[in-house]
């Protein structure tokens, strides 16, 4: 191995990695739990429609629209500790969603448990990109992906064979309560180091992250279409029970365990550019299908496909690393995160109603948006080589 590589046991042993991972297992838990279950939920027991969905969908996204208020939040609170709130919030939002079966209900805790999801990625992203330089982040980033799959898999393998046994209350409740648990074990630890640059705790606009900012603008706007109505589309169009929408979340997890680490390092040795290159190329071809298949199966087979090229998007924000002043990461992320959910805070009230009209606009719309995606790749800087040309094998 070369001198540029890096072994799993630089990483393994770090405090923050161990610490994000926990936090990481917890909230792909708790926010798998809700979405394995929520279009049934709403479906079946609240007796929601395709316009109810949407807006409860982007009432989901307004944490994620209110993220920058992190910078702020930060100033009195230490960003890792920020972390565990956060996954304390999800963990509470999960276990009394069964309580409240009505719109208004299921708006609410749906708000709860958002702000948790949303205000955890900001930090973890931003802490990940604190703590592991370029020449890590990806696989990091690949790293957590892999976990948060296994954790999705742990999930619907629960889900699945409770839901025999057990009620939707029941079932929030008791996924609720083992987040709830792995964030006040966070609130016990201490994984921060004293060699890390201090970060600007204060709103971060720059002109020349400009490409970041619309990368994450069209990322977070293509996203919520899927998000939002690939699922329903099973649900509803071709009826998925939600036995069936749990194994194929196993399914799809379990594909995605083996190759985010993988895909962190393509990234690595392949750059960004082309990374996202072939990402934006393939999910144009996937939502073209969504929209003119007619195969409960094939259908199934995209949903899998394009988690697969979700996860390329890591190449994005480590893309942002190798422009971005070490000082801005946490204030960027958080930027980021509100720039992401611009579009996806009303995408889903103005989705629902598209689908009310014909259900392929959305999926038609997402196509134009990937598109427009890979002409902003263009602008990515190819002098940004990969720096790592050989990794140790065994990670």
């Amino acid at each position: 191995m070369s001198k540029t590589g890096f072994r799993m046991n630089e990483i393994k042993h770090d405090p923050m990695y161990r610490y994000l991972t926990v936090l990481t297992i917890a909230s792909m838990l708790g926010f798998q739990t809700w979405q394995t279950l929520f279009n049934n939920f709403a479906v079946d027991v609240a007796g929601l429609q395709g316009f109810h969905v949407g807006i409860i969908q982007g009432v989901r996204e307004l944490p994620g629209f209110l993220a920058l208020l992190a910078i702020f939040i930060i100033r009195i609170i230490k960003e890792h500790k920020l972390s565990a709130l956060s996954i304390l919030s999800l963990g509470v939002g999960l276990a009394i969603t069964g309580f409240f079966p009505s719109f208004y209900g299921l708006m609410l805790t749906t708000l709860l448990l958002s702000f948790g999801f949303h205000y955890y990625e900001t930090t973890n992203q931003s802490l990940t990109l604190q703590y592991f330089d370029q020449n890590k982040s990806p696989w990091v980033f690949g790293k957590f992906r892999s976990y948060g799959a296994a954790s999705n898999i742990a999930a619907g393998v629960i889900i699945f064979l409770s839901s025999t046994i057990l009620n939707f209350k029941q079932i929030y409740l008791l996924m609720g309560v083992a987040v709830f648990a792995l964030a006040i074990w966070a609130f016990l630890q201490n994984p921060i180091r004293t060699d890390i640059v201090l970060q600007q705790k204060k709103m971060i606009l720059r002109r020349k992250y400009w490409l970041y900012y619309v990368l994450t603008f069209l990322a977070g706007a293509r996203r919520q279409i899927f998000t939002v109505f690939a699922v329903f589309l099973l649900v509803k169009h071709y009826g998925y029970t939600v036995q069936e929408i749990t194994v194929l979340f196993i399914i799809n997890n379990t594909v995605n365990f083996f190759l985010s680490p993988a895909i962190g390092r393509a990234i690595i040795r392949l750059g960004e550019r082309k990374i996202l290159t072939l990402e934006y190329s393939a999910i144009f071809f996937i939502f073209l299908a969504y929209a003119f298949i007619q195969s409960a199966l094939i259908a199934g087979i995209l949903y899998i496909l394009d988690h697969i090229f979700f996860n390329f998007s890591i190449a994005v924000r480590t893309y942002f690393q190798k422009i971005g002043d070490p000082r801005d990461i946490a204030p960027t992320m958080a930027v980021g995160f509100t720039i992401n959910h611009l579009a996806a805070v009303v995408i889903p009230v103005f989705g629902g109603m598209l689908w009310m009209v014909d259900y392929r606009i959305p999926f038609l719309a997402a196509a134009g948006l990937s598109i427009i995606s890979l002409v902003m790749t263009r602008f990515m800087k190819t002098s940004l080589v990969p720096k790592v040309k050989t990794i140790d094998p065994s990670i």
